[in-house]
């Protein structure tokens, strides 16, 4: 096995630190990895909030046939945990916020590859190009803004940095969601381009802690459009009612790099002596039960094929206009994290 560098654990244990938790992100560590083997409890490291996703795990339990030790995490520093440990880990699964995370493990060749079978039931955009990760549930990048304040919101982040947009533009820099973003833009379009970009909205913007907050201020109408996930407003229309939400959502169009559909996913760890189990819980993750408490609890895009969201008025996942990227290239998070900072937005 290739020993990962230094340089890439610290650059993630970094990007981990920096980042702070979002809704459906890491949460405090919940302890750590007990034993190996398949007849021992399937350790998982988990980048998803435990409020969010410990009903679903519980079930897991029944499903894989043995008890479920959970380390909760961000994505980003549970990834560098794994790097560190080596061949050493005792974690027999990855379930990540993000497929950059996943795409940096398997870089370094920790992943296992996925039966053929499993990945049929995810279409191949949004799964691991190299067959050993999976996405298990999509968030699209899309525009929130107020229609008091706005009739239209633009069809292209790009447009947010021209003029008129200047003092009206929220985001949240030191977001998860939006650091995979702009290595997105980066992948898609250069570095060149989306340094420059950068210094444009932070000449236009105003930032905020979480897309929460953001979506909090496009509401108000502190700011006219907001940078952020879909499902934060579907959330929000699903506790208060859309006529009490003082936003409305755009999906941007023609592949437009601020509609980037990134994903949770799952792999199985080549090192950890649990694939049986960790297998096993890959495809009751990709259930229809499991898919639908996705689409249901979280309001995110379940990815197995043949399900479908009951999210009222949710438009569907093909029907989105996403940019063509390998979502695995989404890994180079610390180029995009030292970017920031040379913009000076983190």
């Amino acid at each position: 096995m290739r020993r990962p560098t230094a340089r890439l654990i610290t650059a993630l244990t970094a990007i981990g630190l920096l980042v702070p938790a979002l809704a459906a992100c890491g949460s405090d560590d919940k302890g750590g990895g007990s034993g190996g083997g398949d007849d021992a409890a399937l350790v998982i490291y988990s980048g998803r909030n435990e409020k969010l996703v410990k009903p679903i795990l519980d079930k897991l339990e029944k499903a894989v046939g043995s008890e479920v030790d959970v380390r909760y995490g961000e994505s980003a520093e549970l990834a560098a945990q794994i790097l560190e440990e080596g061949d050493r880990t005792k974690a027999g699964l990855f379930f990540s916020q993000d497929a950059g995370a996943l795409g940096a493990l398997s870089k370094e060749g920790m992943l296992e590859k996925l039966p053929q079978a499993t990945l049929d039931k995810v279409d191949s955009a949004y799964r691991g190009g190299e067959g050993d990760w999976v996405g298990l549930s999509g968030r699209v990048r899309v525009i929130a803004y107020n229609p008091d304040k706005v009739d239209k919101a633009p069809d292209s982040v790009h447009d947010v940095v021209k003029p008129e947009w200047k003092g009206k533009v929220g985001f949240a820099p030191t977001n998860a969601s939006f650091q995979a973003f702009v290595t997105g833009m980066r992948v898609l379009e250069g570095d060149d381009a989306t340094r420059t970009w950068l210094k444009g909205l932070k000449a236009n913007g105003k930032t905020y802690s979480n897309n929460l907050a953001t979506l909090d201020a496009v509401e108000s109408g502190e700011v006219s459009l907001g940078l952020v996930n879909h499902y934060y407003w579907y959330e929000r229309v699903a506790e208060k009612g859309e006529d009490k939400v003082g936003a409305k959502l755009h999906f941007l169009p023609g592949g437009d790099p601020g509609a980037l559909i990134n994903v949770a996913g799952a792999a199985v760890l080549k090192d950890g002596g649990q694939s049986a189990t960790a297998q096993k819980a890959v495809d009751y993750l990709l259930s229809k039960e499991a898919q639908t408490y996705f689409a249901e609890e979280t309001k995110e895009y379940p990815l197995a094929a043949g399900v479908t969201s009951p999210v009222r008025d949710l438009p569907a996942l093909d029907s989105l206009q996403a940019p063509d990227i390998d979502l695995s290239k989404l890994e180079s998070l610390q180029e995009t994290l030292a970017m920031l900072q040379d913009v000076g937005l983190v």
